[in-house]
Order: structure tokens, then C-alpha cells, then sequence
């Protein structure tokens, strides 16, 4: 008899600043101690070991990345997207379009005050989330609805 996984939530986020990894760290402890018991996939900590570019002129194993990230999606139960910027990341909407493709449930987060195309971004990024919210409180009440339910796939973005 296997013992059952708990949920696990994929976290993809651009990761190439020291701003963008501080503020996933900060987001991903907040699901942490809010939400225990998830197991959070966030990049940044999985993929340290084949990005050992950072501060040096080494450069990180890419193919290792992609295979740790895919592998990562496939163990997900949920995605949760951040959105921000004039245009999302590209390695986060490649990742979206993989999880919606496996008919994961995807939670898109906007801090971006900005206004955007579809209430907040590209429209086939919004369209493929559950929902979209404008701040990580959002998205760690909305894990909290969901997780009791069946996980449900998405239906296309409301906005939390």
C-alpha cells in the first residue's frame, strides 16, 4: 500500500532577480505556514543545484532544469502562476500551458496594479486560470476552498 501524497502545488514564477526569488520565498513560506501540510514545488529551491551560474561564470545545466521542472508540473495537483509584469515571464506561460494541458487547476497572481488586457494579462494566460488574484492573502484563501474539494481543472478565470 502506498501512502498518499499530500496536495502538491507547483510555484511558477520568474526566479532571475534577487527581488523575484525573494518574493517567491516570501509568498511560498506564507503558503507554508498557512496551508501545512502542502507540499510547495518552487523552482528556486529544486533547481539550486543545477544553477550554480548565480555569482559566477559557470552556467547552469538547462537540460536538468527543464527535466526537474516538468517532472515537478507532473507531481502538481495545482499551479499557482505569478502573472506580473507588461507580459508574464515566458518560462512560466510555457509552464501554464503544460499544466493546462494535463488539466491542472491554475491560480494566477497579479500584484501588478497595472492595467492589462484581460483584467490581467495576456488573455490565453487568464483564460486558462481558475482564477486570478491581485494578492498572495487571495491565493492562500482560495487554496484553503479548494483543496477540501476534488481539485477542480479550469474554468476560466474569476477574479478573487
Amino acid at each position: 500500500m502506498t501512502t498518499p501524497q499530500p496536495p502538491t502545488i507547483y510555484w511558477a514564477a520568474p526566479l532571475f532577480t534577487d527581488a523575484e526569488r525573494a518574493w517567491n520565498a516570501e509568498c511560498t513560506a506564507a503558503i507554508r505556514s498557512r496551508l501545512p501540510g502542502l507540499r510547495v514545488l518552487v523552482p528556486q529551491e529544486f533547481c539550486a543545484s543545477h544553477d550554480q551560474h548565480h555569482g559566477s561564470e559557470a552556467k547552469p545545466d538547462f537540460a536538468a532544469i527543464f527535466r526537474d521542472c516538468r517532472a515537478g508540473i507532473d507531481a502538481a495537483n495545482i499551479m499557482i502562476a505569478v502573472l506580473d509584469g507588461a507580459d508574464a515571464d515566458s518560462g512560466t506561460a510555457w509552464e501554464m500551458g503544460y499544466a493546462h494541458a494535463r488539466d491542472l487547476t491554475i491560480i494566477g497572481l497579479r500584484s501588478d496594479w497595472r492595467p492589462a488586457e484581460d483584467g490581467g494579462g495576456n488573455a490565453m494566460l487568464t483564460r486558462s486560470c481558475t482564477a486570478i488574484c491581485h494578492h498572495i492573502d487571495g491565493v492562500i484563501d482560495l487554496l484553503a476552498q479548494l483543496l477540501p474539494a476534488s481539485l477542480p481543472t479550469a474554468i476560466g478565470g474569476h477574479h478573487v
